[in-house]
């Protein structure tokens, strides 16, 4: 069974290993942290905290505290290759999610998307299955949205995160925030 280590958005910044969780359940980085986790490609922007997740994550785990986090700007990291995805609010990591997503015969697209249209009872009509709490990221329906997270699992494109993850995902996103989806391999040129 594939388990998912507690750092996986900087796994590449050994020091990480070292920083002790303040009190409220989150790790503090340095700048020298976050510039190293910047220079690796672990980071996509600055950040300020992640949640001290003490164990390995398994498929359906997640994580979820904004306790003490102030208002401002969210955004989604979705880390293909290490089956995690990770939001943030004011540079501050607020939840994580092992995650299922697109199959061999409909990828997930990678790049930097934006959540176009929210919709709390979406049923797909292509697939005619279920998607709650979608967050829609393409014209062609590809999102984030509530899905039955196991080993084995593998969607149309979708991003699919546990169905309690899913709504509070929802209840802290609006249109327009930004979605950046790491790939799971790095394509050869």
């Amino acid at each position: 069974m594939m388990k998912f280590g507690a750092f996986a958005a900087v796994a590449a910044v050994a020091s990480l290993a070292t920083a002790a969780p303040a009190d409220d359940g989150r790790v503090f980085l340095s700048r020298a942290q976050v510039r190293q986790a910047l220079a690796a490609g672990t980071l996509d922007r600055p950040v300020k905290s992640l949640l001290a997740v003490q164990a390995p994550m398994q498929f359906g785990d997640y994580r979820w505290s904004d306790r003490g986090v102030p208002s401002g700007p969210v955004w989604i990291r979705v880390d293909l290759r290490a089956q995690l995805l990770s939001v943030f609010r004011a540079g501050h990591e607020i939840g994580t999610a092992v995650i299922v997503y697109g199959g061999d015969n409909k990828e997930t697209p990678a790049g930097k998307l934006h959540i176009l249209a929210k919709a709390r009872d979406h049923r797909s009509s292509l697939y005619d299955a279920k998607m709650p709490y979608t967050l829609r990221l393409t014209d062609d329906g590809v999102s984030i949205h509530g899905s039955n997270v196991r080993w084995g699992a593998a969607t149309h494109g979708c991003i699919g995160v546990p169905l309690a993850f899913a709504e509070r995902l929802f209840r802290a996103t609006e249109v327009g925030d930004e979605v950046v989806v790491v790939p799971a391999a790095r394509r050869k040129s």
